[in-house]
């Protein structure tokens, strides 16, 4: 009998990492029994995407894999969030899991630094998207039947009108040309809400579209002293959606 890799994949909510799953899925090699999502604790929305909980959380649900979220404070520093990152690791360690599967797809240093933490503690790392093309892989996506909203870009690289627009043939057509397809480099992130890996899709309003500046971070501070800005579009789940409207009427 075939030994399967007990595997947990980082879960960020949008489109590779819903290409992980589904590439992971259909490999033999591995067995993908649970789902981590880093949210930031004071907003209360997923990590860099921004994303609601209540909407991770249907999300979730859709896909029917257990799932942890892990707590990160409003601005942690790289030793806290390691900190909570690695106790978090042990817990699964605990529980028969040996591998940790990421949606990166073509980062050196990322991946360097993954293995790394991860080899610290006996741990294997996944990269089912490794090395793809990523005009393909966003093809490959389109092609599947996965679906995505654009949920935050970088304002340095993309203007506002890419924010909030559903991933399609003519958003990689109209993409600048400094700004990867799959935005690998953090020129944009999305919130996957279709696709052959959700038993139904997940509904959604779409809600205001918002501006904010990040200060450096500060293990960068000395060497950057730019501000980062981001536009960010807000997705309601249609339950607090309907909410919303019986309190207003």
């Amino acid at each position: 009998m075939r030994k399967t890799i007990k595997t947990f994949l980082n879960w960020s909510s949008g489109k590779d990492a819903a290409m992980a799953l589904y590439y992971l899925q259909k490999n033999p090699d591995f067995q993908v029994d649970h789902l981590l999502t880093s949210v930031n604790g004071h907003f209360d929305r997923v990590s860099m995407h921004g994303v609601r909980r209540s909407l991770l959380k249907k999300q979730i649900e859709a896909i029917g894999l257990p799932h942890t979220i892990i707590e990160l404070p409003e601005e942690p520093g790289m030793a806290e969030y390691e900190s909570i990152m690695g106790e978090q690791l042990k817990i699964l360690q605990a529980e028969g899991f040996t591998c940790s599967a990421f949606g990166d797809i073509f980062l050196e240093d990322l991946r360097n630094y993954r293995e790394n933490k991860l080899k610290e503690i006996n741990m294997q790392a996944a990269f089912p998207l490794w090395n793809k093309n990523t005009k393909m892989l966003l093809n490959d996506f389109l092609n599947h039947g996965f679906k995505a909203i654009v949920v935050c870009i970088n304002a340095d690289l993309m203007d506002a009108s890419f924010v909030g627009r559903i991933i399609d043939k003519d958003f990689i057509k109209d993409l600048p040309g400094n700004v990867d397809p799959c935005g690998e480099n953090g020129e944009f992130h999305t919130f996957c809400f279709d696709g052959p890996v959700f038993k139904h899709p997940i509904d959604f309003t779409i809600g205001e579209k918002i501006f904010k500046e990040y200060k450096a971070p500060k293990e960068d501070a000395a060497k950057n002293t730019n501000n980062m800005g981001f536009w960010f579009c807000d997705l309601i789940p249609e339950s607090d959606f309907n909410q919303i409207l019986k309190l207003n009427t």
